[in-house]
């Protein structure tokens, strides 16, 4: 299929940590943007932070992305569209609260542009290493091959005693089957094609608005805290990934993880600016503890270099950026 290597660009969930930067990312390689948000207040501190890109950013609202046709408008007269609207917390008592935005915000995004999005020719949905993953009792590399059917069982045999953990990753995976299920479905009769991008923990600066640190994302949030491992991404890259995901016509129809190395959080205490050390706020743990334990999960990240070209900032650059961004703010 032709790609969007210009025009007009639909980002979901506009105000997120993430997608504030997918939406600078794609002005910045001369895109114009339509974000959505659920109310126009949640626009406003959009609208100044990319004041300078004039009539190529816009604001719309789209209050409730479950309901058919949500994006029916929103959709009309855009070249590509960004998905990334899904919740993504640890707090959800029944699985439904996750589970029902999750699903029906990406098949009805789908849905809309399949009947009012004539102009559109890609759609990159950000799916999560939560969908690709699942628990084994030895260290895994995971890969695209992967899927997290073992959350989704997990929640459905246990529903509201299943962890939360389960409950999102559960989310994560049944609705990137949903978005794979539907262009099968609809195959030839669609004028675009699907790329989902499968990052994991989402680490950075942030453009959104904040007024404190207790108000920040999940992600975000855990920067001020330490424990156990995983594996990360800066946010900037992940931003950029979107974009190389619109422009790369072999991207099409791809599923991608987009990462860095696994790491212990003993490996972020290290790569910590030693000035911000001095600072009692940010624990220090034990300097190189964990340098010789694998971690329980990692990814091959290989795709996103071979398709998309992927370059990936190290650590001490996020440690030292998110730092920085902190304590301009006074946190």
């Amino acid at each position: 299929m032709p790609i969007a290597t210009t025009g007009k660009v639909l980002v979901s969930g506009a105000n997120g940590f993430l997608a504030v930067w997918v939406v600078r990312a794609f002005l910045e390689n001369g895109y114009a943007v339509r974000g959505a948000v659920r109310s126009a207040d949640k626009g406003v501190h959009l609208s100044k932070i990319f004041k300078e890109y004039g009539e190529k950013f816009e604001v719309v609202e789209v209050p409730d992305i479950t309901k058919k046709g949500a994006f029916d408008e929103a959709v009309k007269g855009v070249d590509a569209i960004a998905h990334t609207a899904s919740p993504y917390h640890f707090k959800a008592d029944d699985p439904a609260e996750l589970l029902e935005p999750a699903i029906k915000g990406t098949v009805g995004m789908l849905e809309s542009a399949r009947r009012c999005g004539t102009a559109v020719k890609r759609i990159v949905v950000t799916s999560s290493t939560a969908a690709v993953l699942h628990d084994e009792p030895t260290p895994q590399t995971f890969t695209e091959a992967d899927w997290d059917d073992q959350a989704v069982e997990t929640v459905q045999r246990d529903g509201r005693n299943a962890s939360n953990v389960h409950k999102y990753r559960a989310s994560k995976t049944l609705a990137e089957r949903a978005a794979w299920d539907f262009t099968k479905t609809h195959g030839a009769s669609l004028t675009w094609d699907l790329t989902v991008l499968n990052p994991p923990l989402i680490l950075g600066p942030i453009l959104h608005e904040v007024p404190s640190p207790s108000l920040l994302n999940t992600s975000a949030l855990q920067i001020f805290v330490s424990g156990g491992g995983g594996c990360w991404v800066d946010v900037r890259d992940i931003a950029l990934a979107h974009v190389l995901a619109v422009k790369k016509e072999a991207a099409g129809g791809e599923r991608i993880v987009i990462g860095r190395e696994a790491f212990w959080w003993q490996d972020w205490l290290d790569a910590t600016p030693e000035a911000a050390k001095a600072n009692l706020k940010y624990q220090k743990g034990k300097p190189g503890s964990q340098k010789d334990i694998i971690p329980p999960v990692s990814y091959d990240a290989s795709k996103s270099v071979r398709i998309l070209g992927m370059e990936y900032r190290d650590m001490e650059e996020t440690a030292r950026d998110v730092v920085s961004d902190y304590e301009e703010r006074g946190w």
